[in-house]
């Protein structure tokens, strides 16, 4: 029996299947939530959000595919939001019709769990994860008590209740996009969450058979404000409410209107006379976004530039990457190997051929993250890329 972390600062933990050798095989697989890497490599994407990030990697599949499009569920046509934590709980926002990997991998026989992972505790077509926690409203996710509790947990359901599979999210609202910035008080450094989680495993004596992937939901910049730039005020080009039926321009970098019938291409010039953004009619986006086919997603698209918010109402860190990842030395992975930039959607086939699984129809290749084992191994998908 072997053990496998995805983590995502999402943290993904998991134990791979019964079908692997014995020897130990460690992963760790790492891009911080909202952690200022050095990232060299830039792969573009307008949509910030730890829900729309989480999908990809777990479900192999694109935002326009998944069509979890934001961290709020909403109604365009009913005007209807909902805050954050409140849709982890509703599954008619989740399910769609791409299948998470907890899901893929309960069906063929693992006992999967999650801890506060977006989407991990909700059903699919009517099945749910075997043991979930959601993350409720009003609960710290920054403090080194809470997630050290986190940590304890999950490993414990790994080493004491045989558990196969567990998705784990850290949220971190304390990285901050400079060394020198400030935290806030109690805030838990990422270097130390990652020492915590190795010593927790050398302590449950899981080493010779946990594999660990951490991934980052998205990156982080330094947010520009006043008086060193003029912030978005988008009411300051045009009427807002007269114009639209619907929008979320509160929300970071990255908003969403619905004009009203008859005003969208009014509101799409006026847009164009807005500095520091991008505004897109859904219908030109590029393909390299992967959100023009998504049916929940409003008519007009609003991106900021880098290190501005839209209407200045609050900090949200833009992405501007998708995955950078290294390893540490463990059996099966290269040595102190990092990788070319990567779009995440790929890493459902590493996790797969790890747990020796057949995935689920995605959107990834096997290929792309086949270097960064030692041994490739036999492939998980029966034929090919298994690419949908």
């Amino acid at each position: 029996l072997h053990h496998f972390i995805l983590a995502q600062l999402t943290l993904y933990l998991n134990i791979s299947s019964k079908f692997l050798p014995r020897f130990a095989e460690i992963l760790i697989f790492v891009s911080q939530t909202r952690l200022c890497l050095d990232y060299d490599a830039i792969l573009k994407c307008p949509v910030s959000g730890i829900d729309p990030d989480a999908l990809p990697p777990s479900t192999g599949r694109w935002v326009e595919d998944h069509e979890v499009v934001h961290n709020m569920m909403f109604n365009q046509k009913t005007n209807f939001k909902l805050p954050h934590k409140l849709t982890l709980k509703r599954s008619e926002w989740w399910d769609t019709g791409a299948t998470p990997l907890w899901i893929t991998a309960q069906n063929q026989g693992l006992k999967t769990g999650s801890y506060h992972f977006p989407g991990g505790g909700v059903n699919y077509s009517g099945e749910a994860v075997m043991r979930h926690v959601f993350e409720t409203s009003g609960l710290p996710d920054d403090n080194v008590t809470e997630w050290r509790q986190k940590v304890d947990t999950v490993l414990d359901w790994l080493s004491l209740d045989d558990f196969d599979l567990v998705t784990l999210y850290f949220g971190n609202r304390t990285m901050w996009a400079t060394p020198s910035a400030r935290r806030r008080p109690n805030a838990a450094p990422s270097s130390g969450r990652s020492t915590y989680l190795r010593r927790g495993i050398e302590q449950r004596s899981l080493s010779e058979r946990l594999n660990v992937i951490l991934t980052s939901d998205h990156g982080m910049t330094t947010v520009k404000k006043r008086p060193l730039v003029e912030e978005i005020v988008l009411e300051h080009y045009l009427p807002l409410l007269k114009l639209n039926s619907f929008e979320i321009l509160d929300y970071g970098g990255f908003g969403i209107l619905t004009p009203r019938p008859g005003k969208e291409l009014e509101v799409y010039e006026a847009l164009q006379k807005v500095p520091n953004i991008t505004a897109y009619r859904k219908e030109h986006l590029p393909e390299s976004f992967h959100l023009a086919k998504s049916q929940r997603l409003p008519p007009i698209i609003v991106q900021a530039d880098l290190g501005f918010n839209l209407n200045s109402v609050r900090v949200m860190f833009k992405r501007e990457m998708d995955m950078k990842s290294f390893s540490e030395p463990r059996p099966r992975l290269q040595r102190n190997y990092v990788s070319e930039a990567f779009d995440s959607i790929h890493l459902l086939s590493l996790m797969c051929r790890l747990l020796q699984i057949q995935p689920a129809p995605h959107n990834g290749s096997q290929e792309v993250t086949a270097d960064l084992l030692l041994q490739k191994g036999p492939s998980s998908c029966l034929t090919g890329e298994c690419v949908s």
